[in-house]
């Protein structure tokens, strides 16, 4: 067996954010101080994958509800969206490099999960292509950086899954999710509109195309509150709409949907909406994003 150090690099860095530790760490800082921290600390967030030029300022609204001083696992769960995958899949590094400092995976916790059966492996290329969980690992660093020494990461790449293998998934993980010292991070942005993502639903109701967009969007937001995957999975097969990260959010869902049968009591909230242009012709397109915040009580 070779002990060899397997280390993911931040392929994304120089493109969809800054390569640069110094510039990235102001970019960051910037967005966290226009953001609120809520009452209590988020057990799991939602927040978007784009890049930083788009979504950084939305997806602070999550990270600032993260509590630094309690946190010592973080499982980032993000969609895969060019390996076709029908399951979940771990990766094959030991190492995820950032431009503000490496992450660390928590071996003990993958054993775990191999040992159930329900996980691929995704290549070190599969791995560096993929931005879903990529995008979460600076915020991570940036929010963990107090204690940057003591934490590591869980990265897990979800597939195309059936409502089954969501509930086998949320069941998993449900037991990670009911410790105060694990964070969950579903990667996700909202509805990607326009023609170039063959997506142009469009209710005249509600004015503009913009105000459709974000319409359908707070549907779906507000049954993610609702913590019902049921109706999650419902909304999703009535509308349509291109939330991309639908498959993380159902596994979490089911994950709430299991504590909350043992008497966990629990909360989603969305702290902030935004979409990366209004929409307002059929030549149009835009991307919207979403900040969101479990809190177990």
């Amino acid at each position: 067996m070779s002990n060899r150090v397997v280390c993911r690099d931040a392929r994304h860095a120089g493109s969809w954010y800054s390569a640069s530790g110094s510039q990235l760490n102001v970019q960051l800082e910037g967005w966290l101080s226009q953001a609120q921290p809520t009452v209590s600390p988020a057990r799991a967030i939602i927040a978007p994958h784009a890049g930083y030029t788009y979504c950084g300022a939305c997806a602070a609204h999550a990270y600032k509800q993260v509590d630094p001083s309690i946190t010592r696992r973080v499982f980032i769960l993000g969609p895969s969206h060019h390996f076709p995958l029908s399951r979940c899949a771990l990766s094959s590094a030991d190492i995820y490099k950032t431009p503000l400092y490496d992450l660390r995976i928590d071996q003990k916790v993958y054993s775990e999960l191999w040992k159930t059966g329900l996980f691929d492996r995704m290549s070190l290329q599969t791995d560096e292509e993929e931005h879903s969980i990529e995008m979460h690992l600076p915020y991570t660093a940036k929010a963990m950086e107090s204690h940057k020494d003591e934490f590591s990461i869980v990265p897990v790449l979800v597939g195309a899954l059936s409502e089954s293998k969501e509930q086998e998934y949320g069941k998993l993980l449900s037991k990670y999710l009911a410790d105060p010292s694990n964070l969950f991070i579903i990667s996700s942005d909202f509805c990607h509109w326009g023609h170039r993502f063959r997506y142009t639903y469009y209710d005249e109701s509600q004015g503009e195309i913009h105000r459709s967009i974000e319409h359908l969007d707070k549907m779906g937001m507000g049954i993610i509150e609702q913590m019902d995957p049921i109706s999650f999975t419902n909304y999703l097969k009535k509308y349509r709409n291109t939330i991309c990260g639908r498959h993380p959010i159902g596994v979490l869902l089911n994950a709430v949907a299991e504590l909350r049968k043992s008497g966990f009591d629990m909360n989603f909230t969305f702290l902030n909406y935004a979409q990366s242009g209004e929409c307002r012709t059929w030549h149009d397109s835009s991307v919207s994003y979403a900040a969101g915040s479990l809190v177990v009580h």
